[in-house]
């Protein structure tokens, strides 16, 4: 399952002023919506040990539940959602999605008790469901293929900024204690870290354009040659299906999207155990190590893996598109951050294990970006979007899963360690799929040579 590279294609004045405007108009913005998007997602992990967890008086289970249930609501939505934003427009679909979620985001600063705080965790889900395979889906069908990759490495860049932004920010936005109407920190925390998504989600219905020719900062070269290209690339992959129902049948009937669905979970799992109990992990170094660290202080250091995170996220990105996106591009860093990620609590200082979290930080992102070039090969029309959705929809049960088990499961054993072994497992499985998914497809591929892109079978 190789990618086509750029290596040895040439490329025309119109072409790279078209991607060198898109890479300018187009993806910081919706980048910025990602980093609004993973922020709202992930403040709990920072109100939950300043404060929150206190003040609720919630268990590391039910910290874990309450994190995780936001992917029931979010699961739920998913394909109906991102089927509605083919249907309706990118442009619309996601001002939508911010504006809601923003809302409800607001909410938390009002929170009461755990069963209050488990229903807007859901709802959140809901209001934010479509929102990441939209944003993919939307940028497929801005930019063609062989510079897709380089797109989405700078799209995901905005994930591992959010902790490196947005964890100090949340650290010092917390210092602010009864700031206002007495509102404890992690309360002032939630109602400052909200209101940019309504902002932002207004904005992009001036912002965005749901296709080329809608675009009035483009020359007309460079959208019949945008134009063009994504045609082509429609009509090499089949055309695709345009219809709900057909899209439905064929993600649904595709072996290669549950396969990369499975692949995502555990990536997923990895993340997100990593987001949401980061920040509880460093909160402990006082008990392991006798060390102690203000709000601002814990925000810098969980910001620290995610600063490297970044920088080999852009490289990894890099070579995979100057070669072309090889399987190992993706599952290497998966091996690499499942097999380091349990040995992070067996360090003997918080410099040791935050540098080892650092390594399975940065093989996540490495991963993350070259994955999402792999759905849209091989789909396009409503089967990419419901294609898109599914392997988002299955590998996001990971991120119910995760908190969940990981919060349990630590206060079964009274450590992360064997939560930690947990994620390795998944991280490593989901190397192995992707190998094995990539073994397949050539075997495939050799025995029916004339097969087209569109049939359901791996």
């Amino acid at each position: 399952m190789d990618i086509p590279a750029t290596r040895g294609i040439p490329t025309s004045v119109v072409e790279k002023t078209a991607i060198r405007k898109i890479a300018i108009r187009i993806v910081p913005f919706v980048a910025l919506m990602f980093f609004i998007n993973f922020l709202d997602r992930t403040a709990i992990s920072f109100a939950a040990p300043n404060g929150m967890e206190a003040d609720l008086g919630l268990t590391a289970a039910q910290f874990g539940f309450a994190s995780g249930v936001f992917f029931i609501g979010y699961l739920v939505l998913e394909v109906p959602s991102n089927l509605a934003l083919h249907k309706f427009g990118a442009r619309i679909w996601l001002a939508r999605i911010m504006i809601t979620w923003g809302i409800v985001s607001l909410l938390f600063t009002w929170v009461q008790n755990y069963p209050q705080l488990v229903g807007l965790r859901f709802l959140l889900g809901i209001a934010e469901a479509g929102f990441f395979p939209g944003a993919i889906l939307f940028l497929s069908t801005w930019v063609p293929a062989r510079h897709r990759g380089k797109m989405l490495a700078l799209f995901y860049l905005a994930q591992p900024l959010t902790s490196v932004i947005g964890s100090p920010l949340a650290g010092w936005l917390m210092t602010h204690e009864g700031l206002l109407g007495g509102l404890a920190g992690w309360r002032f925390m939630f109602l400052c870290v909200s209101i940019p998504a309504i902002i932002v989600g207004v904005l992009c219905l001036f912002v965005l354009k749901d296709k080329p020719s809608q675009a009035k900062w483009l020359d007309e070269d460079e959208k019949l040659w945008l134009e063009g290209a994504l045609a082509a690339e429609n009509k090499a992959k089949g055309g695709g299906d345009g219809h709900a129902k057909g899209g439905l049948r064929a993600a649904f009937g595709s072996g290669r999207v549950w396969m990369l669905a499975a692949v995502y979970f555990g990536f997923i799992y990895g993340l997100y155990a990593l987001s949401f109990f980061l920040p509880t992990i460093i909160d402990g170094f006082q008990e392991q190590f006798g060390t102690t660290f203000d709000l601002f202080q814990k925000g810098l250091i969980t910001a620290i893996p995610y600063v490297p995170a970044a920088v080999v996220l852009y490289f990894w990105s890099r070579d995979a598109f100057r070669r072309g996106v090889r399987v190992w591009h993706i599952a290497v860093p998966a091996l690499v951050g499942g097999l380091s990620i349990p040995v992070a609590l067996y360090m003997n200082s918080p410099a040791a294990t935050v540098a080892v979290i650092a390594i399975t930080a940065c093989s996540i992102f490495a991963a993350l970006p070259n994955f999402w070039t792999v759905p849209t090969q091989f789909l396009t029309g409503a089967a990419a979007a419901a294609g898109v959705a599914l392997i988002n929809t299955v590998g996001n049960l990971g991120g119910f899963a995760a908190p969940y088990i990981t919060g349990a499961v630590s206060e079964w054993t009274g450590g992360y360690q064997v939560p930690m072994f947990i994620v390795g497992f998944f991280m490593v499985l989901s190397s192995v799929l992707m190998f094995t998914l990539a073994r397949n497809t050539k075997q495939h591929e050799a025995a029916e040579p004339q097969q087209t892109v569109q049939e359901t079978t791996a």
